[in-house]
């Protein structure tokens, strides 16, 4: 095992090629390595593998962008996705790495180019993008940010595998076909981890947390904005609990 490069608290520690606990962490050619995760160097199949669910987040008021991180947290999630859905968006991002320590929070709706510095100005530890071009696929290879791209379709598999890319998101997952698109894809393309993401729900979710080719799913089901907004944060955490606990209920 080589030299560990950090700890997050109860984290899993990588430490050259392997997890502390003894599982493999391949490194994918293309892909970043997040060096701003307290310490920790992550890229995007390790982001997939520290809870089964990567919150969605739209936040339409900065002022709720800590509590509703630490309300998560508190459940167990950690790795929280906010979208460059509103204006407040990056504002929220620099509040929640400034000041939830334990949270890893990356930027979504990366859809520029200049989002990739935007977002690591703002204190982001990764990003997700909706799709793949080939400006963005410039993007990132020329910025330190690790990025989660979207794709939809086998060709755009393909067309992120050329690029580097084998840790992606299916996007929107239940348009594009589901756990069976996802059972189909798994044939040509066994080297892929996906996070399945647009309509994944709590009931759902563990069918596909069981692929084998699914890393983690993403949801917005964690933070329903009639709570975020009435500032229910206890339930909030309640929603995340159960989530975090959802790979065993696929196991």
């Amino acid at each position: 095992m080589g030299k560990c490069r950090g700890s997050v608290d109860d984290y899993r520690l990588w430490c050259g090629g392997s997890f502390a606990d003894g599982r493999s962490s391949r490194r994918v050619p293309g892909e970043r390595r997040a060096r701003n995760v307290k310490g920790l160097s992550m890229d995007a199949l390790d982001l997939m593998r520290v809870g089964p669910v990567i919150p969605v987040i739209v936040i339409d008021d900065v002022a709720h962008a800590v509590p509703l991180a630490r309300a998560l947290v508190a459940g167990g999630v950690r790795v929280l996705e906010v979208t460059l859905r509103t204006r407040v968006a990056l504002d929220a991002v620099r509040a929640i790495s400034r000041e939830v320590e334990d949270a890893i929070v990356g930027v979504g709706t990366i859809s520029r180019p200049e989002h990739f510095q935007q977002a690591i100005d703002a204190g982001a530890s990764f990003g997700v993008s909706p799709g793949l071009t080939a400006e963005l696929i410039d993007a990132a290879r020329s910025s330190k940010l690790p990025l989660l791209p979207g794709v939809m379709t086998p060709s755009d598999v393909i067309a992120a595998r050329a690029a580097g890319f084998f840790a992606l998101k299916l996007f929107p997952a239940q348009q594009a076909g589901g756990i069976d698109m996802l059972k189909a894809l798994r044939g040509p393309f066994p080297d892929v981890t996906f996070c399945p993401t647009g309509g994944v729900t709590a009931a759902s979710a563990p069918g596909y947390l069981a692929l084998p080719n699914v890393g983690c799913v993403g949801g917005s089901w964690l933070n329903p904005l009639a709570a975020v907004k009435a500032g229910a944060w206890g339930q909030i955490t309640a929603l995340a609990l159960e989530a975090s606990r959802l790979r065993s209920l696929a196991a």
